[in-house]
């Protein structure tokens, strides 16, 4: 499924009806303060053009420099801004279910994306208009018409590709992008995210995601993403290609698992 008449991302009133949502954004943050500033301003201009929601910084022990203070600066000067600071996190994983757990009592639509200007905050009431429109998920994607993937690597463009044929091949999905970690979900999906043991530790936890949501009410919206980053690390594609066998031959045997 897929959601028309969603390219060219923009603020402008004309293009959406203004009301109130009450939404979050789930940001982990590690080692961001090169792009903070610009990637608070994107969403400042967000949370102003909509007149409602709020943002939780995730920051654990993996970002080493001024990323927390920045975030609790930010916080104790826009109470739309919530730093919530998580030294327990393992992983990536951990993170994205801190802020979960964090934002699920208080809102009706939760929305993670990624920081450092990946993801575009622009696209945010794209997302909230699917949710608000009957879907219970709505999945980024970079790989239908209207989306890009762009200041990628080779290695990293491949790796999203081929994860998506793969995991769409063994475990019978059919999103055009399975690897986005751009998407918003119903609380109640988050509930059952929340009250499920995922598998995943690093990237393929979108993928995890995906597969596990895939008889939920979903669509898929085209976004932009902008990935300055080139690695991916060795023990990410071990964990990925553990967890993809791991469900591939619970489908064989007919024990396939969904929310």
């Amino acid at each position: 499924m897929e959601a028309s008449g969603t390219e060219n991302i923009s603020l402008h009133p004309n293009l959406y009806y203004l009301r109130t949502y009450n939404f979050a954004v789930v940001i982990p943050m590690a080692n961001e303060e090169p792009d903070f500033f610009p990637f608070v301003e994107a969403l400042t201009q967000v949370l102003d053009f909509l007149q409602s929601g709020k943002v939780y910084f995730v920051v654990d022990n993996v970002s080493k420099d001024k990323t927390r203070d920045l975030c609790t600066t930010l916080s104790s000067n826009d109470p739309r801004f919530v730093t919530v600071w998580a030294p327990e996190n393992k992983n990536v994983v951990d993170a994205y279910m801190r802020g979960y757990r964090e934002a699920f009592p208080h809102h009706d639509f939760i929305i993670e994306m990624d920081a450092g200007l990946s993801h575009d905050p622009r696209a945010i009431p794209m997302f909230l208009r699917v949710l608000n429109e009957g879907n219970e998920c709505a999945f980024g994607s970079r790989f239908m018409n209207g989306g890009s993937i762009w200041q990628s690597s080779f290695k990293r463009i491949f790796l999203s590709r081929i994860g998506t044929v793969l995991s769409n091949i063994l475990l019978g999905s059919r999103l055009k992008d399975m690897t986005s970690g751009f998407q918003g979900f119903h609380n109640t999906v988050v509930k059952e995210l929340l009250d499920y043991h995922l598998l995943s530790q690093a990237h393929f936890y979108q993928t995890e995601v995906r597969y596990l949501l895939r008889k939920k009410r979903y669509i898929e919206v085209p976004i932009h993403y902008r990935a300055p980053s080139p690695s991916v690390s060795g023990k990410a594609i071990r964990n990925s290609i553990s967890v993809l066998l791991h469900y591939f031959i619970q489908r064989l045997i007919f024990q396939a698992k969904s929310l």
